[in-house]
């Protein structure tokens, strides 16, 4: 009965609010230039509030794996080519999967606190954490047959073995996405460090002065990952979170289907602008003498991590803002937050075409997984990559003899071509209807709970 009076207060919170929307925009749209200005500037403090902090967890997470690199370059090239190619090739796969399926919690939460409903942010975060360690079931097989697969490629064994983050990076990823929604970041940044640190002297211990070479590396960055789920876990349940953390709850195994449809396409999402720069590598091997193209081509893509590091924090400050926004029902304001993120994007930028264009992307993918469009970006990833941009890079690299050259040209092709249509869709959206959207669903979900109790 206790659980059906919760249910039902929940209700009335989510009841549309035409009059508190109304007076809410027509105070945002005010053609007064001091009011844009202030208004401009109060959105960047909120983005920067989480890009910020979110930039440096992104760059202490990825540099572990880097870290990992270095010591394991000291041992030799056939052992530091061995440990590029698990991070490049399957863990950078089954890393996307995780934050791609994890990514579908940034969606929900982040509707869900706009709207006032911490209740249900606990139970999204179990579903998530439920969906992702059975999806590590499925990609188990992996590591398993990783060593008789990779010894074709001259893979070390120990390595290949030894690789066990993976149920770590399923936990990691939907913890992240529940502090996040919450702007909850600077712990998960602290912790990162922190980590990162310990990382840093852990891999001095065992592969420099104990000489465990890669076993040694691959252990260190097992205790690494898993001490960054075990603190974040540690954070989540420890009372920090009384409204949206009420403990281990039944709730979470109901209403699987819609959440595991809206992981499924935000795992496809991200997982199609990983693999493309993947493929980019395999083709680049494919050329004549294709070992010095292929370290150039690899030096260049770690460099754009790098810089793609800043641009994930915009990513994940977007997709809260515009999740935040749009559950409380505030079309102009989550339009707004994107304008004032694409501006924010663009600083400091023109090295490249290519950092340019990973600059905004992030961005719009953010509102992408803020509004809840995983499936269409999918679609679109698919035709401007696989479509467009692979075929022409092929076309300039083996057609017409450009090699690395054309190839790169492809791709940056397709990556304009996707980051054009993407920004069309965004701008010609209609965030009235999108805030009416996402108020539906998140009744939807409080009508399923309240049936199912």
């Amino acid at each position: 009965m206790k659980e059906i009076k919760e249910t039902q207060h929940l209700l009335p919170k989510m009841e549309p609010k035409p009059l508190e929307v109304e007076t809410h925009e027509a105070h945002f749209s005010s053609n007064n230039g001091k009011n844009l200005q202030e208004k401009t500037w109060e959105e960047s403090k909120k983005m920067w509030e989480i890009a910020a902090p979110a930039i440096l967890t992104a760059v202490a997470q990825f540099s572990i794996g880097f870290v990992t690199v270095a010591f394991v370059g000291h041992l030799g090239e056939v052992e530091l080519a061995a440990v590029s190619i698990v991070q490049n090739v399957l863990e950078g796969f089954v890393y996307g999967v995780m934050l791609g399926m994890g990514s579908a919690l940034e969606t929900l939460c982040g509707q869900a606190v706009g709207a006032g409903q911490y209740e249900m942010l606990g139970i999204y975060m179990q579903r998530s954490c439920i969906i992702t360690l059975v999806t590590t079931l499925f990609l188990t097989p992996l590591y398993i047959f990783a060593s008789p697969i990779l010894k074709l490629l001259h893979q070390s064994k120990n390595i290949s073995e030894l690789r066990r983050e993976l149920f770590a990076y399923a936990l990691n990823f939907p913890l992240q996405k529940f502090l996040q929604a919450q702007s909850k970041i600077w712990v998960m940044t602290i912790i990162s460090l922190v980590v990162l640190a310990f990382h840093v002297l852990l891999n001095w211990i065992l592969v420099t002065k104990l000489g465990k070479g890669l076993l040694g590396a691959a252990i260190a960055e097992n205790i690494s990952w898993w001490l960054v789920v075990l603190a974040q876990i540690v954070y989540v349940v420890s009372g920090f979170f009384p409204e949206s953390w009420t403990g281990f709850s039944l709730s979470a195994f109901k209403s699987l289907a819609g959440f595991v449809k809206l992981s499924l396409a935000s795992a496809i999402m991200l997982c199609l602008e990983l693999w493309y720069f993947t493929v980019v590598i395999l083709m680049v091997g494919l050329l004549k003498n294709p070992e010095v193209a292929v370290d150039a081509v690899s030096i260049c893509m770690n460099l754009e991590i790098w810089t793609l590091m800043i641009a994930l924090g915009f990513n994940a400050a977007i997709s809260v803002r515009v999740s935040n926004e749009l559950g409380a029902n505030h079309p102009k304001t989550a339009k707004f937050s994107v304008v004032v993120a694409v501006r924010q994007s663009r600083l400091g930028y023109f090295l490249a075409a290519t950092i340019f264009l990973n600059s905004i992307q992030p961005v719009l993918h953010g509102v992408a997984v803020g509004a809840g469009w995983q499936f269409s970006v999918a679609l679109i990833n698919i035709g401007c990559y696989y479509v467009f941009g692979l075929p022409l890079g092929a076309l300039l690299g083996y057609k017409f003899n450009l090699g690395v050259q054309g190839i790169w040209s492809g791709m940056l092709a397709g990556c304009l071509l996707q980051t054009i249509v993407l920004m069309m869709s965004v701008f010609r959206a209609n965030w009235t209807k999108e805030a009416l959207l996402a108020e539906g669903a998140c009744e939807y979900i409080c009508y399923l709970s309240f049936t199912q109790k």
